[in-house]
């Protein structure tokens, strides 16, 4: 019989979390202390069968609409089970149920790191993985979402061979742009809070020239913060000739560490920082003992066409295998209530503010 526990202490939770498959970032008790700092409410489960052994784990973060009537549950990059585990799978999804039922939550979205498809990352996935955990949401009725939090795919990157075969499996031209930036006088250095204005600087005008949305300095300053200061977090400086270029920031948890947060300005390109910065934070990994390096974020389907294609080809040439995820799947206790938040609302959300405007005369951008 396996029967649910919550957790209430944070060493007892991180090292349960680290007794199961693939350890998370983002289901570690920082991560749900710092979303509680932004209106979300941490829960915290294990799993346990009569021998006392844990079969799953998962941190879910809960927050209500702005008037306090419904909810909504989400488990990021969760829950933590053995994917092959059939019945571990079933009493999980089935208490998650019955907790959306409790809190009257619109829905319960999960999105764990399982794959269900991999391949050499020149050819994208051709190798599908058996998913028991896929055939279980499918049969207790959860839905496969539209939308997704965190992205379809990743890239991974084998962090327990030699650094001379890590870089023997690059791709030509990444190895020789990681030797010309360091012919070019790039440096590269690791820095702490009395650098997380600079890098914010730097995130925020690499998010205007490519247009992506940020959050405020404040929301990074604690992420990083809360992160660096457990020793979970390293932000990394490369510089020309002491000028700021390029900066990314890697967390790390168990035998995992994430490429999360980068950024570069124009000025020097040529000279390849970003090479230089990604092949030190691998050595930074591999050197603290991680086994894996995943470089968060790759297309569902890598083609040129996609919006992604630029970074994906970059982040290839480091020669790790691409990874695509089950994906997102929500249950909604009342289908109907979930088409109105998921699809009618946000539709009528936008209509709004095309109208706001026009009526202004002022096109969005």
């Amino acid at each position: 019989m396996i029967r649910r526990f919550s957790v209430n202490d944070p060493q007892t939770w991180d090292a349960t979390l680290l007794r199961l498959p693939s350890p998370h970032i983002l289901q570690t008790w920082r991560w749900g202390t710092f979303k509680a700092g932004y209106g979300w409410r941490p829960f915290r489960w294990i799993w346990e069968d009569e021998r006392g052994r844990v079969r799953a784990a998962a941190q879910a973060l809960y927050r209500r609409d702005r008037f306090g009537l419904l909810g909504i549950l989400y488990l990021p990059r969760g829950p933590l089970l053995d994917p092959t585990d059939v019945e571990a799978a079933e009493i999980v999804l089935r208490d998650l149920e019955e907790t959306a039922h409790r809190l009257r939550a619109v829905f319960v979205r999960i999105d764990p790191e399982i794959v269900e498809a991999q391949g050499p990352t020149a050819e994208g996935p051709r190798d599908p993985v058996e998913v028991p955990l896929k055939t279980a949401l499918q049969r207790r009725g959860w839905r496969s979402s539209a939308e997704s939090v965190q992205f379809p795919a990743s890239l991974w990157l084998d962090l327990t061979v030699d650094e001379e075969e890590l870089l023997r499996a690059m791709h030509p031209k990444t190895r020789y742009n990681i030797r010309l930036a360091e012919r070019k006088g790039v440096t590269v250095r690791p820095v702490g809070p009395e650098a997380f204005d600079p890098l914010y600087d730097l995130y925020a005008e690499t998010a205007r020239r490519d247009r992506f949305v940020i959050r405020p300095r404040a929301y990074y300053r604690q992420a990083w913060t809360i992160f660096y200061e457990a020793g979970y977090a390293y932000p990394l400086l490369a510089e020309v000739e002491g000028e700021p270029v390029a900066m990314v920031v890697i967390y790390r948890f168990g035998p995992t560490a994430w490429y999360f947060y980068g950024a570069s300005r124009d000025r020097h390109r040529e000279k390849m920082p970003n090479h230089r910065l990604q092949w030190e934070a691998i050595r930074w990994a591999r050197a603290v003992g991680c086994r894996r390096y995943d470089f968060w974020g790759a297309p569902a389907t890598p083609t040129e066409s996609d919006p992604m294609w630029g970074v994906y080809r970059f982040k290839r040439g480091f020669g790790g295998r691409y990874v695509r995820f089950i994906g997102t799947w929500d249950y909604a206790p009342w289908p109907a209530l979930y088409r109105l938040y998921t699809g009618l609302i946000p539709r009528y959300l936008a209509w709004l503010r095309r109208r706001h405007w026009r009526r202004v005369g002022v096109e969005p951008g």
